[in-house]
């Protein structure tokens, strides 16, 4: 039987042949009906510029550093590509051909696949939606940080002071430090201080959800106009912060410290789980937005150069990112340690006019500190210094480069502090969260419509309300965001960015390669590609497929549930009294909240899966009570009229369940006595 050729992307309307649509199953591209006046981007530089937008977003700049830096410099960069190629690279042309070929959201997508997985589209929007919650907030900070980025000198330069003394909580940490928890949060000593609401964070996130709700008032017509800029500007950017730190003192320094390879620690099970976590995460994998972004292609479209151009990008603007990160933070530890080594060389010389044994003074001149270097002051005081009396310390780069790199801590503290050793500081300060802010909202756009296009595929009302859906959206979004302004928000937010999105995607990205490459088959999955793009991709995405990829997502699922049951979910706090964080562990309480967020999350893949099978049973005794079954049902004048609509409208017009598409065990039992024959199907697709 010759399969009837694909649909033009600039057809409006479907004939609505049950022949070929009972037959679905054995092709993802039959069958498949577009909804009608679907969007499309108005050129592939728009689609371009959304998904790397989505992709590189605040975890380029302060997770992927941080990573890179904890877990062997050159070594984790190695290890990070290798599983970009054999897991990250072949997972992301997973949807966005995917998402191509079926021109659906989501849910729209994995029913289509498997209708016993169409959960899986729903898990994705469940992901999207705690994600934006708690990404929006960080928005909301860094539009915090901008606004008070036009001062000079910039607030968090110098500690306050009460009369004529600073207050002591700053004196105990540091300018940079102190505005962070104390001005900017206002942080309680723990998670377990709810219910005070910070006002002036509160009215931040209320600005970021109305640009979200503005830049997506229109769907991808609206939001992709904003891409131009917010996925242009952070590059730009970043090349400024780059050319400007490679001039600074310490810059060489704080880069050999970065991608110095520590072999050794590529032994460890926990580095593997950490690169393997963040080329997850990096390249959106799981989320639905990929598939959503994908879904307004037209089917020519070179999806695998794509996969191709984005992983790259990605990885090469992370790459991009820590250079800048730690060629400014080298810059930062290099004045720290100078500062130190400056004030021990005065006591060392107070020391030494005394009553210091001779053999134990330096050999450098200890009266004149820029001729002394951070290294021979090191190894002496490793020799000597225990043996001088007084408070020496050791002055130790390799110390300050350890100090506040770690998530937010490296955005609103360490980073923060280095700019104010900047000339013209409030400039380039303000010109950095502006770049935090134009990264967080391309992915915040990505997210959102993680959510909207999968929810307005898949329900017609929906669909033909958009406008409203993405008002609805962000108002929910914001209300429920206010959990996160209290004064102890900032736990919650570390709360949801460990917790709530990293399994339940894990699990989705689980499902996802195994509906495609073990249910529906790599092989026919690979054979819908060749007919959609007009050549085959090479043989070996079958094999990463359903082995690499698949065994690659199943041994970080059971690491990540071993790291949580062996070791109790903490937190890190501020104390107040000791100015100063420390480790703490979540309470009972907010263990059962990080249960329902997970729980919830996967939730649809099981529900999906009874509904799915619950329905099949019950559907032979439906049909069976009528001798000519569903194809006497269409071998009617009504059924030879073409329709335009929705797939599900055409089959339900037709009496036939729409959740029977691509079941081909249901297809078995249709009647076929009084019905269509053979030929005619041959009859009827070959029209």
């Amino acid at each position: 039987m010759e399969k009837p050729p694909l649909p033009n992307d600039d057809d409006t309307t479907v004939t609505p042949d049950f022949q070929q649509v009972s037959l679905a199953g054995e092709d993802i591209l039959e069958g498949v009906v577009e909804p009608l006046a679907r969007d499309g981007w108005d050129s592939k530089l728009e689609y371009f510029l959304a998904q790397v937008g989505f992709s590189v977003g605040l975890g380029n700049v302060w997770r992927f550093p941080y990573l890179c830096h904890q877990n062997g410099g050159g070594a984790f960069l190695l290890l990070y590509v290798l599983l970009m190629v054999l897991v990250g690279i072949p997972l992301f042309f997973l949807e966005l051909a995917a998402g191509q070929a079926i021109r659906q959201g989501s849910i729209g997508v994995w029913k289509h696949i498997s209708p016993k997985l169409a959960g899986i589209g729903f898990s994705s929007c469940m992901v999207c939606f705690f994600v934006a919650l708690y990404y929006n907030v960080i928005i909301g900070w860094s539009l915090f940080y901008l606004g008070n980025s036009f001062q000079y000198p910039l607030p968090w330069q110098e500690c306050p002071k009460h009369g004529n003394l600073t207050v002591e909580e700053c004196a105990a940490s540091d300018p940079t430090t102190y505005f962070w928890f104390r001005k900017a949060l206002d942080i309680t000593d723990s998670i377990d201080e709810t219910g005070q609401f910070n006002p002036i964070i509160t009215a931040c996130l209320l600005a970021a959800w109305t640009i979200v709700c503005l830049g997506m008032f229109k769907g991808i017509k609206s939001s992709a106009k904003v891409m131009y800029f917010s996925s242009v500007f952070p590059y730009v950017v970043l090349l400024c912060f780059l050319i400007r730190g490679l001039m600074l003192d310490g810059a060489t320094e704080g880069i050999k410290y970065m991608f110095y390879p520590k072999l050794a620690i590529l032994g460890e099970v926990q580095v593997w789980r950490q690169a393997a976590t963040q080329v997850f995460f990096a390249l959106g994998l799981g989320f639905g937005s990929v598939i959503a972004y994908s879904s307004y292609n037209p089917r020519s479209n070179n999806c695998h150069r794509d996969a191709l151009t984005v992983s790259t990008i990605n990885f090469l603007t992370s790459v991009l990112a820590t250079l800048v990160v730690f060629a400014v933070l080298g810059f930062r530890a290099k004045n720290v340690a100078m500062g130190c080594l400056t004030r021990n060389l005065k006591l060392l010389e107070q020391v030494s006019v005394s009553s210091l044994n001779m053999d134990l003074l330096p050999t450098f001149n200890i009266s004149d500190a820029s001729s002394v270097s951070l290294e021979s002051y090191s190894d002496w005081f490793t020799a000597h210094g225990a043996m001088v009396p007084g408070n020496l310390t050791d002055c130790s780069l390799k110390e300050e480069m350890n100090k506040g790199v770690e998530g937010t801590g490296l955005a609103f503290i360490a980073f923060t502090e280095a700019m104010t050793l900047f000339p013209g500081s409030p400039f380039w300060s303000a010109l950095f969260f502006l770049m935090l802010l134009n990264l967080g909202l391309s992915t915040m756009f990505g997210t959102m419509e993680g959510i909207l296009t999968p929810l307005a595929d898949n329900f017609k009302v929906l669909k033909r309300h958009k406008t409203l859906l993405t008002v609805f959206s962000t108002v929910i979004g914001f209300l429920i965001g206010l959990l996160f302004t209290q004064r102890c928000g900032n736990y919650f937010v570390m709360m949801f960015d460990d917790y709530s999105a990293t399994l339940p995607l894990i699990i989705v990205v689980v499902f996802e390669c195994f509906s495609v490459s073990w249910l529906y088959g790599a092989d026919r999955f690979l054979d819908d590609i060749e007919k959609m793009l007009h050549w085959r991709p090479p043989v070996v995405y079958k094999y990463l497929w359903k082995y690499v990829c698949l065994l690659a997502m199943i041994g970080l699922l059971g690491a990540s549930l071993l790291r949580m049951c062996f070791k109790r979910p903490t937190y890190t706090a501020w104390n107040r009294a000791t100015a100063s964080e420390e480790t703490l562990e979540y309470p009972d309480w907010a263990l059962a909240v990080l249960a329902i967020l997970i729980i919830s999350a996967t939730l649809p893949i099981p529900l999906g899966y009874i509904h799915s099978t619950l329905t099949n049973r019950t559907r032979p005794n439906s049909l069976g009570s009528d001798t000519g079954g569903v194809y006497s049902k269409c071998n009617t004048v009504e059924c030879d009229t073409p329709v335009a609509g929705p797939l599900d409208e055409q089959l339900e017009r037709n009496g036939v369940p729409t959740d029977s598409l691509l079941a081909e065990e249901n297809l078995r039992l249709l009647p076929q006595g009084e019905g269509v024959g053979e030929g005619d199907i041959e009859e009827s697709t070959s029209v």
